[in-house]
């Protein structure tokens, strides 16, 4: 695989991985209010990025990465088809149900450092933007849950 299209893939993990972030930190701002169709509209916006993170994927396959980036961008993906599998697929409403909502932040939580990890090993300064946007997003968490 040419060093071109290795370069583009990292940047499409990148923007993937801060859109991911940005988008769950604005579907807890849309829960805080009871926006449901800003819940749809982000909710579908981010199960998209099942795309990128498939080609991503596959491109680290293809160039044999060390298997612990293969690995980390598999559990991403099983957090986003997960998602969509509970909320789009079986309209389950899982995080009602506590032995369904405890596994699924589990696998959230795994997939948010799996980015975090992948994004350090590729460049350090772009993984401090993604962390900054976890911060975020943590941030947007304990805003919907306070009051």
């Amino acid at each position: 695989m040419s060093k071109n299209v290795i370069k583009t893939l990292d940047i499409i993990f990148f923007c993937s991985s801060i859109t991911l972030n940005i988008l769950i930190s604005l579907l807890y701002i849309a829960a805080k209010f009871d926006n449901t169709k800003g819940l749809q509209v982000i909710g579908a916006i981010t199960i998209f990025l099942i795309v990128p993170y498939t080609l991503i994927l596959i491109g680290s396959l293809k160039q044999k990465e060390e298997r612990k980036i293969t690995i980390s961008l598999a559990i991403i993906l099983f957090y986003l088809f997960l998602e969509l599998l509970l909320d789009y697929i079986l309209l389950i409403p899982f995080r009602e149900i506590l032995a369904i909502h405890i596994p699924y932040i589990i696998v959230f939580y795994a997939a948010e450092f799996s980015i975090i990890g992948v994004s350090f090993d590729k460049d350090k300064k772009l993984g401090f933007v993604v962390l900054i946007t976890f911060f975020l997003l943590l941030g947007c968490l304990i805003y919907n849950l306070v009051g």
